[in-house]
């Protein structure tokens, strides 16, 4: 399957083709004037009876068979061209053994050089030229005087005809493979580089995966290890919970660090179409209510804002768990015409809408405060917006990113 470069490389070589056809076909005009008017003003002059009657149904033989050469490229195949061609070489040798005055030699000879220019196999070329250089030297030789310089007149003319049309058709292939070439080139430095992106980009996630999923992994160890500490000595209930829940949250860690390793390393990263169990776990880990809605028919996006997508709503959840614990959680995805919309909403349900002290937020303090601007330049590198703010009694993220 052709690259999108090379492709477009076909496209210019066969718009090149029918501009050169186009001017050639101004070349056929001017030949069959000249014709025409050399014939028209000939002796005899074409007529209804006798030598003129020749000279009448050559010229129409002519006219009608560059016509052919003109307008009707490659209509009748490749033996229709060579017959086409053919009928041109014949005719013009007609006009020039009945009307010797004429155009004796242009007429035929232009048969010459359209085979040399459009057929390709040179053996039928060479049978074709030869053949039509053939007969107008003969022809010249027995209608014109002296017969030794017009035959020779003759052959000059079609031979250098023919080495016009050879070397304008070997001019024109190199011109076309040297663009569906340059074309390839083009295309296998960018999958060099692709190759090479790839290897760097695993070299990274090797490197991330000794260092960060080491240490996450070393980490679950030690909660593990609080958490069963904190069972044998029977401590608080809120304070095992709060080591359960860092567990969990040490668990997603390790999980996200491997999908990140797993992103560098060329896997799929995760998307709208893991939203469901985003928000199933973050209601099972944080003890929170949380929904997932879905609006409209389901659209494709672009890999960019998919990722941000999500990566969005974890953020958003991510603080609903630090700063809204006792909320109530609504995960909204909207697929309109143009765009897809992520919504995520929380309101706390307590009855009195009393905001929970700083030190109940076992989790207010955790992370490095940039999640909603490491969200917003996500969203922005894919096309996208976002809108974060207080609503009535809660908070609400929404994120939109075109759909192609």
């Amino acid at each position: 399957m052709s690259s999108v470069r090379v492709s477009a490389a076909q496209a210019r070589v066969l718009e090149r083709r029918d501009q050169k056809f186009f001017q050639m076909r101004r070349l056929g005009w001017a030949v069959i004037a000249i014709v025409g008017i050399s014939t028209l003003n000939g002796d005899p002059k074409p007529a209804w009876h006798g030598r003129a009657l020749v000279i009448s149904i050559a010229l129409a033989v002519y006219v009608a068979a560059m016509l052919l050469v003109m307008f009707r490229r490659g209509a009748f195949g490749a033996a229709g061209d060579i017959l086409v061609i053919l009928l041109v070489g014949a005719s013009g040798i007609t006009l020039a053994a009945a009307q010797p005055d004429g155009s004796a030699e242009l007429a035929p000879s232009v048969a010459v050089f359209v085979a040399s220019l459009r057929l390709a196999p040179p053996p039928v070329v060479a049978a074709i030229s030869g053949s039509i250089a053939a007969g107008l030297g003969i022809t010249s030789g027995l209608t014109q005087h002296p017969a030794g310089e017009a035959v020779l007149s003759a052959l000059l003319l079609c031979t250098l005809l023919v080495l016009v049309g050879h070397l304008m058709r070997r001019s024109g292939e190199t011109e076309e493979r040297s663009q569906l070439l340059l074309a390839e080139l083009q295309d296998a430095r960018d999958a060099e580089a692709e190759a090479a992106a790839v290897a760097e980009r695993g070299r990274i996630a090797g490197e991330l995966h000794d260092v960060l999923a080491h240490s996450l992994s070393g980490l679950a160890i030690q909660i593990e290890g609080a958490r069963m500490l904190a069972d044998r000595e029977q401590v608080s209930p809120r304070l095992a919970a709060t080591i359960g829940r860092s567990a969990e949250l040490v668990k997603e860690g390790l999980r996200e660090a491997r999908q990140a390793v797993g992103a560098l390393r060329g896997d799929r990263p995760p998307g709208i179409a893991d939203l469901a169990g985003l928000v199933e776990r973050f209601g099972r880990d944080a003890g929170i209510t949380a929904d997932l809605v879905v609006d409209g028919t389901p659209l494709q996006v672009s890999p960019d804002a998919d990722i941000a997508l999500y990566r969005g709503a974890q953020e958003a959840l991510t603080n609903v768990a630090r700063y809204a614990p006792s909320s109530v959680t609504t995960v909204e995805l909207r697929y309109d015409a143009d765009s897809v919309a992520l919504v995520v909403t929380d309101r706390i349900a307590i009855t009195d809408h009393t905001a929970a002290p700083v030190e109940a937020l076992p989790l207010a303090g955790v992370g490095g405060g940039n999640g909603l601007a490491a969200m917003r330049d996500r969203v922005t590198r894919a096309g996208g917006t976002v809108v974060a703010g207080p609503i009535e009694n809660g908070w609400r993220v929404e994120l939109e990113v075109p759909s192609p």
